[in-house]
């Protein structure tokens, strides 16, 4: 269901934007934001730092872009925030020698150390590339085909998460593999 919910406002920028124009589209994600960071706060009773980042950065960005009637910045928002995203993994682990993912989800996955390594590696590698590829898209073509990127690109995310999920359920122990045994026949 949370993954819906994350899609939802790339949904409705879309349509948004097919129907009205980039600058509707702006308000539209802005708002569609808001009301998502509120589900999320209502479901859970707080906001992760990357709610908290992507709405910050939504709400920065889609003012500016309003503001300045300049589309530039909706269109490299995401590669500030995937740039930020790597970058403060990156200086976490090897900078302080802490590993974020661990920090934010260790007490809901049980894996060894080694795993919580290899998986900031990944999302670093993988923060790098959306940066990447976000800021191409946004440079080299037209708002048209940067928009459907948003839309289509989401297969991106969505390869990636259910990637690390084959690769998180591999390390998972199975807490039967843990229960005492009864020696009695």
């Amino acid at each position: 269901m949370k993954i819906l919910l994350d899609f939802l406002p790339i949904v409705l920028f879309f349509a948004a934007y097919k129907l009205h124009g980039i600058y509707v589209a702006t308000a539209v994600i802005m708002a569609a934001t808001v009301v998502q960071m509120g589900i999320v706060y209502w479901l859970d009773k707080k906001l992760s730092a990357m709610h908290k980042a992507t709405l910050a950065l939504i709400l920065i960005f889609g003012a500016l872009t309003l503001a300045l009637q300049d589309e530039r910045f909706i269109k490299w928002k995401p590669t500030v925030l995937y740039a930020a995203m790597a970058a403060a993994l990156a200086v976490a682990l090897w900078g302080f020698g802490k590993n974020f993912l661990k920090i934010m989800l260790g007490s809901q996955l049980a894996l060894p150390d080694g795993v919580w390594h290899r998986l900031t590696i990944a999302w670093i590698a993988y923060s790098l590339f959306m940066a990447a590829l976000n800021g191409y898209v946004a440079a080299y073509f037209s708002t048209d085909a940067w928009a459907s990127f948003k839309l289509w690109g989401y297969v991106f995310p969505l390869a990636f998460i259910l990637g690390q999920g084959f690769y998180v359920a591999r390390h998972l122990s199975d807490p039967a593999d843990q229960a005492p045994q009864d020696p009695t026949p």
